[in-house]
């Protein structure tokens, strides 16, 4: 089981035995700093082992480089899946680096982090030198480095924008600083991405495919069928694997085109502003789980399943179906492939086992793109089912979207233009709208804010306070938002069948956490992959509230 292990605290045994294997499910816990050649590594780097003697291990490429460290290129740890410790613990540090992945020190600085986070400046920069061997202005300096490196590799971007788009302040900030991270001059490391790579960048500046890296395994038809099942039509589209929509970023608009590949996900992007890269991939990231780590999460819920017969499976497995249990569930059985290309019920691929029914190896928890339409879209959706409240969604958009260029027409309404047109164009239930348009009206007074640096409780405390939000709404909205990882659903109506299925008992679920928004996931898959016979045009991909 591969443990996240304390930023400020790691086991010198247990990261050199990492390194030493090359072991790729601790990239992103930590890097390696080797003293003798100035350099610092991910763990799975193939390059000849240090000695123990020379080595020393950080939890961040901020705290190396301030360190006076210099990032490998062969290993390239920066381009390493996110450490899973800025989700799954909540403390502010954690939180601070959701925010600084966002891009909120280069829009607004230092202030704007303390001010989002509600914490002093000095207070801020104390706890975060303490956790993560670096203040505020250091990580943002690596989180910039990093996107310059993704600039200078991947585009024919002149370095003089590539230095605004980064955040850099001026161009001699920028060549200073990727030649103290990268020991080399940008037109060098674009030279040697080149003789790497071939010269296949693309020719429009703005237009972008990357390589989005993960931890496997990960169960890519629980995924692609959330995305295919939630597709909005005017705002998303899934089409052949393909997941392609658009959304408002700090500096204009992006375009993103996602599909899943093995060990990545290949992320095409058409950015209005080259500004908006790193928060972009930063909330791509996020919608996706991309920085979890499956193994140790699956572990640990087989953990919890104490008592069964079960263990955790090789991605891709397919047990052999019990054919009683088939019998008793009324279904055909939970193993099965890839979804339909319809965006039909995903089935398991092997996994963790309870009882000889398969659950999925590696499930994600979608994240969202945006905070403000997560909230809306939620509320839009409550009491009908996912393919009614896709239609709702599509109609707003249509009516109150901004028009943009491209293959998808609109983006998602601004909250200013619910507020003041919503009740115009929404059906439904009275009640309904007029908390839709509420909420709206939060959201664009400033009296709710939404963003990933918020704590768990102060969020849903917020939530509850809206007129139409109860605990249902309130907690699937954190689960998103946040990247919560321990959010149980226990009043949804599709849980609640899934763990019937299962046999788990949703009043006594303390030992899955923190990890019981990944159950709530496999409760709902299950539940969905093995319909009631005469309710399964009900099912649908997400369960509805039971009661507000």
């Amino acid at each position: 089981m591969v443990v996240c292990v304390s930023a400020n605290d790691l086991d010198f045994e247990r990261c050199y035995r990492a390194v030493a294997t090359r072991d790729s499910r601790f990239d992103g816990h930590f890097v390696t700093a080797v003293r003798t050649t100035g350099i610092y590594c991910r763990p799975s780097c193939p390059a000849i082992t240090p000695k123990r003697a020379n080595v020393t291990f950080l939890p961040t490429a901020a705290a190396a480089q301030q360190g006076g460290f210099r990032a490998c290129r062969r290993c390239l740890p920066d381009a390493a899946p996110g450490s899973p410790l800025w989700n799954t613990r909540a403390d502010l540090a954690s939180r601070a680096m959701r925010l600084i992945g966002d891009g909120v020190i280069e829009r607004g600085g230092v202030p704007a982090l303390a001010n989002a986070l509600g914490y002093s400046q000095r207070q801020l920069t104390r706890v975060l030198t303490g956790e993560l061997g670096a203040g505020p202005l250091a990580l943002a300096r690596a989180h910039r480095a990093h996107t310059a490196r993704l600039l200078i590799q991947t585009t024919r971007l002149p370095m003089s924008d590539i230095a605004f788009a980064a955040g850099f302040a001026s161009i001699r900030q920028f060549n200073d600083t990727v030649r103290e991270v990268f020991a080399v001059s940008p037109t060098a490391l674009r030279e040697e991405s080149r003789r790497r790579n071939g010269d296949t960048l693309p020719a429009t500046n703005g237009l972008l495919t990357l390589r989005l890296p993960y931890r496997e395994p990960l169960d890519r038809s629980w995924l692609e069928w959330f995305l295919a099942a939630h597709a909005a039509p005017g705002l998303e589209l899934y089409e052949n694997g393909v997941y392609t929509r658009s959304l408002r970023t700090p500096h204009g608009h992006t375009t993103i085109r996602l599909s899943i590949q093995p060990g990545h996900v290949r992320a095409a992007l058409s950015l209005q502003d080259m500004r908006d890269l790193a928060p972009t991939v930063a909330r791509i990231r996020h919608f996706l789980d991309l920085d979890a780590d499956p193994i140790g999460i699956d572990e640990a819920l087989t953990a919890g399943m104490a008592g069964m017969p079960l263990r955790v499976g090789l991605p891709g497995e397919v047990p052999e179906a019990d054919p009683t249990a088939q019998r008793s569930n009324g279904a055909a059985g939970a193993s099965s492939a890839v979804p339909p290309a319809n965006g039909g019920v995903p089935r398991s691929n092997g996994g963790v086992r309870a009882n000889d029914i398969a659950l999925p190896a590696g499930i994600r928890v979608p994240g969202c793109l945006d905070g403000p339409e997560l909230l809306l879209r939620t509320m839009i959706g409550q009491q009908i089912s996912v393919a009614a409240a896709n239609t709702h969604t599509a109609r707003l958009v249509q009516h109150l979207g901004e028009p943009i260029d491209g293959p998808i027409p609109h983006l998602f309404p601004t909250a200013e233009a619910i507020a003041e047109h919503g009740s115009e164009v929404l059906t439904g239930p009275g009640r309904r709208i007029d908390a839709i348009v509420g909420a709206a009206k939060a959201l664009a007074s400033g009296d709710l804010v939404l963003h990933s640096g918020r704590t768990a409780a102060e969020l849903r405390r917020d939530l509850l306070a809206l007129d139409g939000v109860g605990p249902w709404t309130a907690d699937y909205v954190t689960m998103r938002l946040l990247a919560d990882p321990d959010v149980l659903l226990p009043s949804d109506l599709v849980v609640r069948r899934g763990a019937a299925l299962l046999g788990v008992d949703l009043t006594a679920t303390a030992r899955w956490s923190p990890w019981r928004s990944y159950l709530t996931m496999h409760l709902w898959k299950h539940a969905l992959a093995n319909p009631e016979p005469r309710a399964s045009a009900k099912i649908e991909p997400l369960g509805r509230r039971a009661a507000q």
